[in-house]
């Protein structure tokens, strides 16, 4: 079983940055991919960005290109979302998940079996 925890979130005005945190409760030596998604209200949780664990291989999605960036620090267990230029419209709880299976789906929540409680980013106009 492994645990996911977020942190990082907050309040922000736009235009400001954020860098939240997805640490891992074990270690893996095997390929894994965390994947960061968001839910704003009333809409369905969105993939923002994924990474694998040993590879980096990351994918993001279009919008998060070029203001989001996804890395991980392997020694802390931790992945992180760097997120820049921040927008009323980034508003929403910020959720890591992890797959120890690569797929081509890897951007479909049902992809991933095990999610963290989530982390709350408010954007300020």
């Amino acid at each position: 079983q492994v645990q996911l925890v977020e942190s990082g979130g907050g309040l922000v005005q736009a235009g400001d940055s954020l860098r939240l945190s997805c640490t891992a409760s074990v270690f893996t030596s095997s390929e894994y991919f965390i994947g960061w998604f968001r839910q704003a209200p009333g809409k369905e949780r969105e993939f923002v960005a994924y990474i694998g664990w040993i590879s980096g291989r990351k994918k993001y999605k279009d919008s998060a290109q070029g203001r989001f960036t996804i890395s991980r620090d392997i020694a802390k267990k931790t992945v992180f979302l760097q997120m820049d230029s921040l927008t009323p419209e980034d508003t929403a709880v910020y959720y890591c998940a992890g797959s120890r299976v690569w797929t081509p789906r890897l951007d479909d929540r049902a992809s991933y079996a095990y999610w963290g409680q989530g982390t709350q980013v408010t954007v300020s106009s």
